[in-house]
């Protein structure tokens, strides 16, 4: 077999692997055939190696080596020990181009010694769970906390994006949110206003599989092909008794989909079921599923997008794929599990959850407990303002809302810019190349030649750029899918409203007055002078600018005017030359009450131990964690309900009186992790 050069450099590796542990060589090398960078052919034989084998002295050449550690995201506890330790960075190369060698520990937890030592010779490889190898790799946000402070030197803060009033009267605090990705718990809320959880692996059977008839056993041939496409089954006589053979089928039936004629009319069309996840947003999860079931992503369909850094519960329905097909997928996926299974003869929508519950821990507080009962009393009674989030605006030097205000401006050469011009910060290699080769060529094919990836942002536009030239933009940036190229423009819209918002707190504060507006029956309203008495700050709502909604009569309503003309824009044509970029607008509540609001402070001594116990956990019959009565540090524990398209960080950013951007969060933990 012919191994690719990445297969070479790594086969020293894998014999060692095989020769120590009897891992399965021909599997291994079978991986190291394919054409994978080396970072994701370590990945996997590292998942055909025993985590309890320790390895050393293996020589290696680091040439193509780009990473010090290899991150475990379905295994907290090692990232915390990282935390602990120095670690060893890679030696650079001579300047003369010389390779050098040098040695790999694969340091795994032996009786009586911690689980990651610290020994400054050592370089730590930790098992990654990723399991897409198309998927475009972002910016390794649990990697080297310096690091990633360092990129994050160029992030936004609140004040970036209007986000500077609060509602309440307490002290703040500090704490920290999602030190680790399990302690921000979602579970969504569906129509019905029950809230998901993973409760039940059990598949459910049909009800017509019970006694022994000809139709009965057809079913049976029906089920089993539609699981296994690769099998074929027959009848057979044997002993005076019918037996169902499955066997082997030849040629390209072994890799035919599921027969559309094998599904039962009594079953429903879709197999609604629970998603629990974890570190992945909802689309990357959808996208691993449709891989391993070999179906396209759009026959799966759900109510709302969940974060990526969480654990996240939600409800999924996807087209004619059985409940047995899907509860396979819990042996041999990483960071999900799929459970509650049912059929049912509807697809869900978008948008029809009540909303989602939260479960929140905040670390290392600093508030007394006065403090915490007078936030958390004002959250529950008050509520927070509904800013839109840091999340709505992206991460990176070039905030989303600019390459919005750019589309919606017609400056298309602008749009072009900020997508792909060098920016400050810390990015993935061949990101930074791209960018490199596009300022200093403007050729879309070199600079696409640079992306190992082509299905992020930036591939997708140079890609458009080199079918239709530079001089139609327009044509290029529609190549990038539609949800995204209005998530710019969305951006925009929520930038408006959370500046609006904040000047309108500033200038009437938290009471109705004449002029605001409200909705009755779904349509907006001017409040009248006369009227005033009759409703409260939380009744008010305010526009995000747009071609069909109207606008305070009073200050604020000016001051819409006064923004949108400083971008060059008019508020009285927000109608675009495009159909997709006219905004219609809409209005949105300026302060949110959670609901089920509970709360506890909890001690701890180990930052590294869960403080509550997931769906997963409870499944597993894993018992609650055991809290100390008295402890080196305090966190919050708290839980609330929130409707759709509303931010938890804005409502934790009301109890603790802080900044919630990634930037400010991340400085936070740097100093902690040291």
């Amino acid at each position: 077999m012919l191994l690719t050069p990445c297969g070479r450099r790594l086969l020293p590796l894998v014999l060692l692997c095989y020769r120590q542990c009897q891992a399965p060589a021909p599997k291994v090398l079978f991986l190291l055939a394919h054409k994978w960078t080396l970072k994701q052919s370590v990945k996997r034989i590292k998942r055909s190696v025993p985590q309890e084998t320790l390895y050393r002295s293996v020589p290696f050449d680091m040439e193509a080596v780009e990473m010090t550690s290899f991150k475990r995201p379905h295994s907290e506890d090692d990232v915390a020990n990282v935390d602990e330790i120095k670690r060893q960075k890679i030696s650079e190369e001579s300047k003369t181009g010389s390779k050098s060698e040098q040695s790999i520990d694969i340091v795994t937890e032996q009786p009586g010694k911690p689980l990651l030592e610290d020994k400054k010779d050592d370089i730590i490889l930790n098992e990654e769970g990723e399991e897409e190898d198309n998927e475009l790799e972002e910016s390794d946000e649990e990697g080297d906390p310096e690091s990633f402070a360092d990129m994050m030197k160029h992030g936004l803060i609140e004040l970036d994006v209007g986000i500077t009033k609060f509602v309440s009267s307490h002290k703040g605090f500090s704490g920290i949110l999602k030190e680790r990705y399990s302690d921000f718990v979602v579970h969504e809320i569906g129509k019905d206003g029950c809230i998901s959880h993973l409760d039940d692996f059990s598949v459910p059977v049909d009800d017509e599989v019970i006694e022994d008839t000809k139709e009965k056993r057809t079913i049976i041939h029906h089920a089993v092909k539609s699981l296994f496409p690769g099998l074929e089954t027959k009848t057979e006589d044997r002993d005076g008794k019918k037996y169902i053979v499955a066997y082997h089928a030849a040629g390209k039936k072994a890799l035919a989909n599921p027969r559309k004629h094998s599904w039962p009319k009594s079953r429903g069309s879709y197999c609604h079921f629970v998603l629990y996840k974890e570190n992945k947003d909802t689309m990357d999860a959808i996208n691993v599923l449709s891989k391993f079931l070999r179906v396209k992503p759009n026959i799966f369909s759900y109510m709302g997008t969940k974060d990526k850094r969480a654990i996240t519960v939600q409800e999924i329905a996807v087209l004619r794929i059985t409940a047995q097909r899907l509860a396979h997928l819990n042996k041999c996926l990483m960071n999900f599990k799929l459970g509650n299974f049912s059929y049912k003869n509807h697809p869900l929508k978008l948008g029809e959850l009540q909303g989602n519950h939260f479960t929140v821990v905040l670390r290392n507080i600093t508030g007394t407990d006065d403090q915490v009962q007078q936030a958390m009393h004002s959250l529950r009674e008050i509520g927070f303002i509904n800013y839109y989030g840091m999340q709505r605006f992206g991460t990176t030097a070039v905030p989303t809302y600019q390459v919005g205000r750019a589309i919606l401006q017609n400056n298309w050469n602008e749009v072009m810019d900020l997508i792909l011009k060098p920016r400050p910060g810390a990015e993935k290699g061949y990101l930074v190349k791209c960018r490199e080769e596009w300022a200093k060529t403007k050729d879309p094919a070199a600079a696409l030649k640079k992306l190992p990836v082509k299905r992020c942002v930036e591939g997708q536009l140079l890609r458009g750029l080199s079918k239709y030239g530079l001089k139609n933009i327009v044509s290029a940036f529609g190549i990038i899918p539609r949800n995204n190229r209005l998530m710019y423009i969305h951006s925009y819209q929520s930038y408006i409203w959370n500046n609006m918002v904040s000047k309108r707190i500033e200038e009437y504060g938290l009471k109705a007055v004449s002029g605001d507006l409200v909705l009755k029956g779904g349509t907006a309203v001017h409040i009248e002078e006369a009227d005033v008495d009759d409703y409260t700050i939380h009744d008010i709502v305010m526009p995000l600018p747009g071609f069909d909604v109207i606008y305070p009569k009073h200050k604020i309503g000016d001051a819409y005017k006064e923004m949108l003309a400083a971008d060059n824009l008019d508020i009285s044509n927000m109608r675009h030359k495009i159909r997709d970029y006219s905004l219609s607008g809409a209005y949105r509540k300026i302060i949110i009450r959670p609901q089920n609001v509970r709360w506890e402070v909890v001690a701890y001594d180990d930052p590294r131990i869960p403080l509550f116990n997931t769906d997963l956990d409870k499944l597993e019959g894993k018992p609650p964690p055991i809290l100390a009565t008295e402890g080196k540090f305090k966190a919050l524990k708290m839980e609330f309900s929130l409707p759709p398209s509303t931010y938890a960080t804005m409502a934790i950013r009301e109890v603790l009186k802080m900044d919630t951007s990634i930037k400010k969060q991340t400085q936070l933990n740097t100093i902690w992790l040291r």
